[in-house]
Formats: structure tokens, sequence, C-alpha cells
């Protein structure tokens, strides 16, 4: 039984207003719609393409990165509070998967997550000392990787614990508790 126009779009602006990272390819499926006809919804609400909503919240919610430049962090920052919490998305391509299977690589995996947990620090120089990382299942060519980052506890011996889950959609593939050297400002002088 197909959902009226009006009901339709009311439902995709509450879903796209939970989740900014939905892509229309998921939008369509969950609405039993072409793309196309989630596109031409969205214009309609005047909804940007994910993208932009992803540039949107980004530029709403981000500390400025101290410890890696932004071309060094894995993935689009969307949220960063120094050394408190972070969130990057990653979109899964062809350059991060085997070819013969489309699976992403597990290094790309831990660089999202372990960029994340460095650029999460509020200090010039972080640098990883220890990474206890677990995969809970593949991750494939296309799907979007959103990996949440938080510190756990701020040490007094300059290092910071880390933990980040990484997710496609609700479900969890990867995570990692990570150690993150600092140097204090003692140091610094």
């Amino acid at each position: 039984m197909r959902v009226p126009k009006k009901e339709r779009q009311r439902l995709l602006q509450e879903t796209i207003e939970r989740n900014p990272f939905i892509k229309d390819e998921e939008l369509s499926k969950q609405f039993s719609v072409s793309i196309q006809t989630i596109r031409l919804d969205r214009m309609e609400l005047k909804i940007p393409e994910v993208r932009e909503r992803i540039k949107h919240v980004a530029s709403e919610h981000l500390d400025e990165v101290k410890s890696l430049s932004m071309s060094e962090v894995i993935g689009d920052m969307i949220d960063l509070k120094l050394d408190d919490s972070a969130i990057s998305v990653l979109d899964i391509e062809k350059e991060h998967v085997f070819s013969r299977n489309e699976i992403a690589r597990g290094h790309v995996l831990f660089a999202q997550a372990n960029s994340l947990a460095v650029a999460l620090i509020n200090d010039e120089l972080a640098l990883t000392t220890k990474a206890e990382i677990r995969f809970s299942r593949q991750v494939h060519l296309g799907e979007r990787v959103v990996a949440k980052a938080r510190v756990i506890k701020l040490r007094g011996d300059g290092r910071t614990d880390v933990t980040v889950e990484s997710y496609v959609g609700e479900e969890r593939v990867f995570e990692g508790d990570f150690t993150i050297y600092r140097r204090g400002e003692e140091e610094q002088a």
C-alpha cells in the first residue's frame, strides 16, 4: 500500500531530521519509491542533498582541530568538542575496498577511528600509544560509516583514554579503545 505524497513527505522530513546522514538510496528503500521521487520530495521540501546536510551540521558543531590538519582526518568531521566528543562520516568508495569482494579494508576503518581519536585531543601534539580494536562485521562498498569518539579519562600522566564506535546505520561495525599521548603545557615551553 502506497503512502499518500503529503504523508510520505512529512515522514521523509522527520526521518532526515533524526538522521541527517541518510542517503537518498536508503530513503527510497524505506519509503518504497524511486530515488528520483525522493529527490523531488527533497526539492519540494527544500531539503539539501546529504553532502550539503553534512557540511551544514559540521559548520555548526566544530571546535578547531589542534593536533592534525583537517586533511589528515579520515572522513568528514561533522562534530568536534575538544577533549570531549567527536563524530566523522566516511562513505566507503572503490579506493577503500578489496576489488574482488568490495569489502572495506580494515585499515580504512581503523584510520577513520584513530584520526578521530587524535583530532579530539586539545593539544598540538597527540600520538596514539595504544589501540585495542574489534571489528563486528564487514563493511561494503557504498555504505556510510559514522564514527563516534568520546574521551573516557584524562589521565595525569599526559595520556588520554578515548573510545570510538563506528556504525553503519544502527549497526555497530567497529569499536576501539585508544590511549593518546598529549604533550602537556609544561613540555611546550
